[in-house]
């Protein structure tokens, strides 16, 4: 449970935060994926996503976002113009808490912050893309307001899996 004496605010990462980026990806992929993609796949991303390359996408990415909840980041995420999407479209591409954050509510703050930081880019509509079995993020996106309005195919390694598009 959140101790409600603790802040809980948003801002853009910094250098500083990459090793701790590092784990939440490591721990929240694990957490979310094991099951679902090859695991020789999701380790290799593991790996690729450690703290050098957190740094590099710091440094090159406007709106990679970290909740932190006291002084700990407790997650982060990733928007900006959707990927292949309209001119008015934004996309959040990643949004993750590490799992010790999940189901406190944090999601929710850091969702919103990402929709604040798409609104001052002037993109009236959101897409988010969860792969199908990923349960607990389908449950989230539906709890969020999105509605599942198409589905695709997308290849990791040699599995073919289904993502379903979210949209508000």
């Amino acid at each position: 449970m959140l101790n409600q004496r603790l802040e809980v605010s948003v801002r853009n990462a910094r250098p500083a935060d990459a090793a701790a980026l590092a784990t939440i990806f490591r721990d929240s992929w694990r957490l979310a994926y094991t099951g679902i993609l090859p695991a020789l796949y999701l380790e290799r991303e593991i790996l690729r996503r450690d703290a050098i390359w957190w740094r590099r996408a710091i440094s090159s990415e406007r709106n990679l976002l970290v909740i932190l909840h006291g002084e700990m980041v407790a997650g982060y995420a990733t928007c900006g113009r959707a990927r292949g999407g309209g001119r008015d479209v934004g996309e959040i591409y990643e949004l993750y808490l590490a799992p010790v954050y999940q189901g406190l509510g944090l999601g929710e703050h850091l969702f919103e912050a990402c929709r604040s930081t798409l609104d001052s880019l002037d993109l009236e509509r959101l897409i988010v893309w969860a792969l199908e079995g990923n349960e607990r993020a389908c449950t989230f996106y539906r709890r969020c307001g999105g509605r599942a309005t198409r589905r695709s195919c997308v290849r990791f390694g040699k599995v073919l899996s289904t993502r379903i598009a979210f949209e508000w």
